[in-house]
């Protein structure tokens, strides 16, 4: 216990105390002189290893280097991780009509999955309507009404291996603009993935992507995660990060055995709706291979009338 995240003030003796029995372990093997990589920690910590004379480096940059490729077992934990939310959606299929809340279809989706076995739902994200332009991150108690559309993210872990995973749905029926909408969102996705294989590079991936300005943001730092890839794993966000705000100057090599996300966006030219898809993809010797199974070809339409 050092100091649960600040809240017991440092001056209670509990980093320091910490810092003396990591110096003592170190000392113990012969490596007490050498430098010692942290990923997470607090800051705290970092001070009193310091005052030891620790030299503390930054050891996340390894450990991310060291889960950038994923095992056969961690490819199938991230495939079951993702059917359980397979069958996430097909319960907002049948539940999604007019009347229903954001936040209901939120705890649903948080009961079905805790009932599916998921150790952990670290966020559902539920927008509806004219919720959809600009894009929130969040669920309100907004009710559902006819002609909506509405895009949901689930992200959950199993056994520790997450998902993020967004699935678009019209409700009762849907206009032109809606689905032109999701078209080119589609068109953005189907892109990317035809380029997924060993060797390719991550900014290949980010030109096929509009512009921050084709769709309606300043820049890229203000649209960023919205055309957006990130590696999937025993964290939400790994490697690699595929975005024109990054990849474009800073660009990574696909390897086989890396498992990502790849999210588009794009707004309805109506000025509220929008569309939202996502898809995880492990890298293979014969090319890209979904782990997201439910439909997304088109846009789906529930409780059509």
């Amino acid at each position: 216990m050092t100091g649960l995240r600040g809240s017991v003030a440092p001056e209670a003796g509990f980093f320091a105390r910490a810092a003396r029995e990591v110096k003592a372990v170190l000392d113990e093997e012969g490596v007490g002189r050498e430098p010692l990589g942290m990923d997470i920690t607090e800051l705290p910590m970092v001070f009193e290893l310091q005052r030891l004379g620790v030299e503390v480096r930054d050891g996340q940059q390894t450990m991310l280097d060291a889960r950038e490729i994923k095992s056969l077992d961690e490819i199938m934990l991230l495939s079951m991780a993702a059917s359980m939310v397979d069958g996430a959606y097909q319960m907002i299929f049948d539940v999604l009509k007019p009347g229903i809340r954001e936040n209901e279809i939120v705890a649903l989706v948080n009961k079905r999955l805790y009932e599916m076995g998921s150790d952990d739902v670290e966020g559902v994200n539920a927008i509806s309507g004219e919720r959809c332009s600009p894009h929130p991150h969040i669920f309100a108690d907004r009710l559902i009404r006819p002609g909506d559309q509405a895009f949901f993210d689930i992200i959950h872990s199993y056994n520790g291996y997450r998902t993020c995973y967004y699935r678009t749905f019209c409700v009762g029926r849907a206009t032109q603009s809606q689905r032109d909408a999701y078209t080119r969102a589609r068109e953005w996705m189907d892109e990317a993935i035809s380029l997924v294989k060993p060797g390719v590079s991550t900014d290949d991936i980010a030109r096929v992507w509009p512009e921050a300005n084709e769709f309606g943001f300043a820049d890229e730092m203000e649209a960023f995660g919205l055309q957006f890839g990130h590696g999937l794993g025993l964290a939400l966000h790994e490697r690699p990060i595929i975005s024109r705000l990054n990849s474009l100057d800073h660009p990574v090599t696909l390897k086989e055995g890396m498992v990502f996300a790849l999210e588009t966006y794009c707004p309805a030219d109506d000025g509220h709706s929008a569309a939202r898809i996502e898809e995880e993809i492990v890298v293979t010797a014969d090319g890209p291979q979904l782990l997201t199974l439910f439909p997304a070809e088109e846009l789906i339409v529930t409780n059509r009338y």
